[in-house]
């Protein structure tokens, strides 16, 4: 019988670890590491386990009813961005079917949002609509410094240029404000106006306003603001103005649902003074994040101070975005949605969305103690507020919730309204019916249990602790 060698069974030796059960290795007793890297490499399936199971720790994205940002794609898709992730996006002289596809997508949205072809309308991705919005910020910057110098206003005086934009902003025009010295003059919302008043808006607008920003999908409500009142008013307004104020549009949301919902709307570029929109593929477009879009509707709308010429990579590419390089693998995730889902695919599923916030605003105003603020009347979006005297507020109910999985969010208004606090769903594409109704199910046992909660009855502990529905069933 052969004998066994000393390198061999050295060979075993170390196999053994490499078999061992992952919660059984060495490696698993390990405390992941904080600060330092850990002195020795890990084997992968270990790895990939212990991080797994960290991960675990968090929420379920399918019950977190507070972000817009996509949770669920085609396993085919998901297969398809892993297969590109080492692409890089900006280097088309590498790629060039990369490149084209993403010209293809932003000709599909150039389409969507009835850009005029004879204007040369442009447009590019980003990695989410902050970057899609602060590049278009920074279009109507640019643009507004050539047409004040040519109309004799002194750009480097003391009134800085500003920007007008409703105080449901998101924190991404906050951003692009402070970074690049704009005055933001916030159009306050009312009870009356949950969105932008275009005839106080215009109130905001001088000769230093480089522009007027309107939300479709407001993120505190999700209503729209009126494009088309304030195109209107504008169109009058530049008729005589030193530097005519164009619009661009924060369709994070809506501008991905507009189009299959509601076509008639005159949110886009058939307003004339729409000069760029800007939105999130990662939101109602059905990527996972992150992936933004932004559009300029002409030549004349992008500032060619925009646009750079790199030599890289052994060719000459032109970019307009604020990154620089950057995985491919959600630029071709996106084609894969436009490609798979076609217009009629896109307008399946924002109906079936739409059906089930509305089935949701039904069951919960049945329940008498709330008033819809938003009704998901534009976006699959819904809030309320709390209004029947009770001793618990929103944010209790939020915690409780909680306990179930569900992340709904209690917040205040913004400021001129911020004595309202309200909660918030976001319906997206994978909020079955069936999830919907175990979460009416578990909302209405939390409400009962802070009703009895909050009720002193003058039982001892014990009586009171055995009357209180723990489970929420």
């Amino acid at each position: 019988m052969p004998q066994t060698s000393k390198t061999t069974v050295a060979e075993m030796n170390a196999l053994t670890g490499a078999l061992s059960p992952i919660f059984g290795s060495v490696a698993s007793d390990v405390e992941l590491p904080v600060d330092h890297m850990n002195d020795q490499p890990v084997a992968p399936q270990v790895a990939a386990e212990l991080i797994r199971e960290y991960l675990s720790t968090e929420g379920n994205a399918h019950q977190n009813l507070a972000t817009f940002v996509q949770t669920y794609m085609e396993p085919e898709a998901t297969q398809l961005m892993a297969d590109t992730l080492e692409k890089n996006a900006i280097d088309k002289d590498e790629y060039p079917m990369t490149a084209d596809i993403e010209n293809r997508c932003v000709a599909i949205l150039e389409n969507l949002w009835h850009a005029d072809p004879d204007e040369q309308p442009m447009g590019t991705s980003t990695v989410g609509s902050s970057e899609a919005c602060m590049l278009g910020g920074l279009g109507m910057l640019f643009r507004w410094k050539a047409l004040a110098k040519a109309a004799g206003i002194d750009v480097y005086s003391e009134t800085r240029p500003n920007l007008v934009v409703t105080s449901g902003y998101q924190i991404c025009w906050e951003k692009f404000c402070r970074y690049w010295d704009i005055e933001m003059r916030l159009v306050p919302m009312d009870e009356n106006h949950l969105s932008m008043d275009p005839e106080l808006a215009m109130k905001y607008v001088d000769d230093h306003t480089i522009g007027v920003v309107c939300i479709i999908g407001i993120t505190y409500t999700g209503r729209y603001d009126d494009v088309k009142g304030m195109d209107k008013l504008l169109a009058e307004y530049n008729k005589t103005a030193k530097v005519p104020v164009r619009i661009h549009v924060d369709g994070a949301s809506g501008a991905m649902i507009a189009p299959f919902i509601e076509p008639d709307l005159e949110w886009d570029f058939r307003l004339p003074n729409v000069w760029s929109i800007s939105t999130s593929g990662h939101k109602y477009g059905l990527v996972y994040p992150g992936i933004g879009w932004v559009i300029w509707r002409s030549k004349e709308a992008l500032p060619e101070d925009m646009i750079f010429w790199v030599s890289y990579l052994g060719g000459q590419e032109a970019t307009m975005a604020i990154n620089f390089s950057r995985s491919a693998a959600q630029i071709v995730g996106q084609y894969y949605v436009f490609l798979r889902n076609g217009f009629e695919g896109y307008k399946e599923i924002h109906t079936r969305t739409m059906d089930v916030a509305h089935h949701l605003v039904d069951e919960i105003s049945k329940m008498g103690i709330f008033e819809m603020v938003y009704s998901a009347e534009e976006c699959p979006i819904l809030c309320w507020k709390l209004v029947a005297d009770k001793d618990w507020t929103l944010y209790d109910l939020q915690d409780r919730l909680r306990m179930h999985g569900w992340q709904i969010p209690a917040y205040p208004l913004p400021a001129n309204m911020q004595e309202t606090v309200v909660q918030r769903i976001v319906c997206r594409a994978d909020l079955s019916m069936t999830l919907v109704d175990k979460f009416l199910r578990d909302m209405k046992a939390e409400i009962a249990n802070l009703d009895k909660s909050h009720i002193i009855t003058g039982k001892t502990d014990r009586e009171y602790t055995t009357s209180f529905d723990h489970s929420g069933r």
